[in-house]
């Protein structure tokens, strides 16, 4: 009765469908689980409920996900709900436990190899011998083709066959990566070690090919579940499967609308055909979001909708379950400072009214754009940490090309204008304008390089002036020497340190995070998405990657991109990925047929924040001419005397105040007082035809008339 009592309890306070994945019936169920929906609470609250009734034994059960602190985060939850001897863990975790238990017994008495922190130095050793010269960042670049190739159950015969089938951006000749690949596997096995993928691979080989410990393994672990299922590589699908023997007492929970990790091998069709895998499988759909507001959940259903293949077959659309809080913002900024600096402005004005720092996000979509907010913040006072990321001047690359730009001011001419000699000068490190190179360490090694040569040409339009007399002054071109001084500084005011600040991270590295405030910049085409995803699935995970942005915010949101990158540079256009902003300058109607959809050939009118500078996106926004967020200077008493004029032509008119002007045209009004017709009309809202019925009264209320002045029995004969 106790152990009944107990079991019960675990059900308190749970949503119906929660309810529903905690109380489904032994066997294959497949909990779809959407952003802030309580995931970790449903699956922790199964085992628990099961436990604690009495149908399973706690012992017997393996609960795998993908990060340590994920992996402890559901050992803590079960402790705190009175179930003890459950193995939570990693699947590299679990299958390295294995491996070491039953390795006497596979391995005839021999030592088990040493395992691999990393493989750079073996893939560097092995691109030698394949006749390549690589640095660090394309031997990275190798060693996560190697990885994908291992978790895919590509062998290196097979590799260039499945490079093409699967569309890879190598970072070299297929051929050519085969071959590293061939002889980074007999490096391996020369030196006697294995990696991370070798190890996985020894689980299911101990499992498959030896009966007696698949009896064993199979013995002790009955019940499994795994988080994050869309993340599953094949290697970790066997690796399941072998574990599994045939049985179906599985609980995977996912969302396939957060799969962002295929170029690492990771599918989500092992969750997608779940229900087919596994016939009369129980399939529970969690759509509650407790993390953010509806505003922001609005925003997110609004990226995800428009989603499209195998994934969007699964997605959800959430319901938000917070009170209502503020609108996501969207701005446009000419160009990259502009939006770094505004950024980091705001983020201290809300550091400055309360919101802790921690509590504060600027997400973007590659390491490479973090120094401009580094150096943003920084001026701003802002405290801030980098997530998953080294500080733009901490990384190795950048350290190299300041020790190559100091070096180059003793051979290249002081003449040489300072963009041209920071080129000529990165050259020694192996950089080179043009297209960045295939792969991503190496795309990244190159854009952070990029990123000093736009500072250098930013830093060129900025003349050094001198003092020569008390007063008077002679402007002089910026050399390299005055950049590599700008360098330092910046370099020496950003190496502070580690402290609870602002957090600057990769949208990849900030799944599974939240914060109260976040910042998603840079959406521009081209970045997000990036230029180098070409194929329509590429496109799509571009498109999770924003909603992945979107749902990390709890109450504020706040979406932008620059104009250009740089002052006076070439004009981009905004992410497709924004469902707000109507490029086409005709919004598209839901339910309406082909001919009703096609957008109306305009140009839409550029509309800019009156006091901050900002593009305005939003209908009210624009109508006001201002930011929700920027001070109003509205004249109390105008906009009364404008209500009371409305409240009396409509009256007299038959129809509602809103028919004669909207709440929003009024405060606009009243802010913005016009004094002629120019200006009445350059409000949203007030047209030809509204100037012509109610130009006249409106410029004299706000000349000082009274409503009785310019009221008559002629406004009350108007049609509106």
């Amino acid at each position: 009765m106790v152990v009944h009592s107990a079991s019960e309890r675990v059900l308190a306070g749970l949503d119906p469908e929660q309810r529903s994945a905690v109380t489904a019936p032994a066997g294959p169920v497949c909990i779809l689980a959407g952003a802030g929906t309580g995931k970790t609470r449903a699956v922790t609250s199964r085992i628990a409920h099961r436990a604690l009734s009495g149908e399973i034994s706690a012992r017997h059960v393996l609960a795998v996900t993908f990060t340590a602190r994920a992996a402890a985060e559901m050992r803590a939850r079960l402790t705190a709900l009175g179930v003890g001897g459950v193995q939570a863990r990693t699947f590299h975790a679990a299958a390295l436990r294995q491996v070491r238990y039953f390795a006497p017994r596979l391995l005839a008495g021999r030592a088990m190899p040493e395992l691999l922190d990393s493989k750079v130095r073996l893939v560097t050793l092995a691109a030698a011998k394949a006749g390549l010269r690589t640095d660090r960042a394309a031997a990275r670049d190798l060693a996560g083709e190697i990885e994908w190739a291992k978790s895919s159950l590509v062998e290196p015969g097979e590799y260039v066959v499945a490079a093409a089938k699967a569309m890879r951006d190598t970072p070299h000749e297929p051929a050519r990566v085969a071959e590293v690949f061939t002889a980074y596997e007999r490096i391996k096995r020369s030196n006697g070690v294995i990696d991370f993928e070798d190890m996985l691979r020894a689980a299911v080989w101990g499992i498959e090919e030896h009966r007696d410990v698949a009896e064993q393994v199979r013995a002790q672990y009955r019940h499994f579940v795994v988080d994050e299922y869309q993340d599953v590589n094949p290697l970790q699908q066997r690796l399941l499967e072998a574990w599994l023997g045939g049985r179906d007492d599985l609980t995977v929970v996912g969302d396939a609308s957060q799969t962002i990790y295929s170029f690492t091998g990771a599918t989500s069709s092992y969750l997608v055909d779940f229900p087919r895998r596994y016939r009369g499988a129980t399939v529970v759909r969690l759509v509650r979001d407790y993390r953010s507001t509806p505003q922001v959940v609005g925003l997110a259903n609004a990226v995800i909708s428009q989603a499209r293949g195998a994934e969007a077959r699964l997605r959800l659309e959430l319901v938000g379950q917070r009170p209502p809080g503020p609108e996501p913002e969207l701005r446009i900024f000419t160009d990259e400072p502009a939006e770094a600096n505004a950024v980091a402005a705001r983020c201290r004005a809300l550091v400055d009214a309360g919101t802790p720092a921690k509590e504060i996000a600027v997400l973007f979509r590659t390491n490479a754009q973090s120094e401009a907010y580094e150096k943003a913040l920084t001026e701003a006072q802002v405290p801030y940490v980098v997530q998953g990321a080294e500080r733009f001047f901490e990384r190795a690359e950048v350290r190299q090309a300041m020790i190559a730009l100091r070096a180059a001011t003793r051979s290249i001419p002081g003449e040489t204008p300072l963009p041209a000699a920071v080129v000529e000068a990165l050259t020694a490190v192996g950089w080179a304008p043009g297209a960045a190179p295939a792969g991503g360490a190496a795309r990244e090694r190159w854009e952070a390089l990029a990123a000093l040569v736009q500072l250098a040409e930013e830093y060129a339009a900025t003349p050094q002036v001198l003092p020569i007399g008390p007063a008077a002054s002679v402007e002089r071109p910026v050399t390299l020497a005055d950049f590599n001084d700008e360098l330092a500084r910046r370099a020496a005011a950003q190496h502070v340190p580690t402290v609870d600040g602002v957090t600057l991270a990769s949208l990849h590295s900030a799944k599974g995070l939240e914060w109260d405030a976040v910042f998603l910049v840079g959406l521009s085409e081209g970045t997000l998405p990036t230029t180098y995803a070409k194929t329509v699935e590429q496109v799509e995970e571009e498109r999770r990657l924003l909603y992945v942005g979107v749902t990390r915010a709890r109450e504020w949101l706040w979406l932008s991109y620059a104009s250009a990158r740089s002052p006076g540079g070439r004009a981009r256009r905004p992410s497709r990925f924004l469902p707000q902003l109507d490029r086409s300058g005709g919004a598209e109607r839901a339910g309406a047929g082909p001919a009703a959809r096609r957008p109306e050939r305009r140009r839409t009118q550029i509309v800019s924040c009156r006091i901050c500078g900002a593009t305005l996106l939003a209908g009210p926004d624009r109508k006001l001419g201002r930011c929700p967020t920027c001070p109003s200077d509205i004249d109390e008493e105008l906009h009364e005397r404008l209500r009371e004029w409305r409240q009396r032509v409509a009256g007299g008119q038959r129809v509602p105040a809103y028919v004669v002007f909207t709440d929003a045209t009024l405060v606009a009004l009243a802010e913005r007082r016009p004094g002629r017709a120019e200006e009445l009309i350059a409000i949203a809202g007030i047209g030809p035809r509204k100037l012509g019925l109610y130009g006249e009264a409106v410029l004299a209320l706000v000349a000082g008339a009274a409503v009785d002045d310019v009221c008559s029995e002629k406004t009350f004969e108007i049609s509106p």
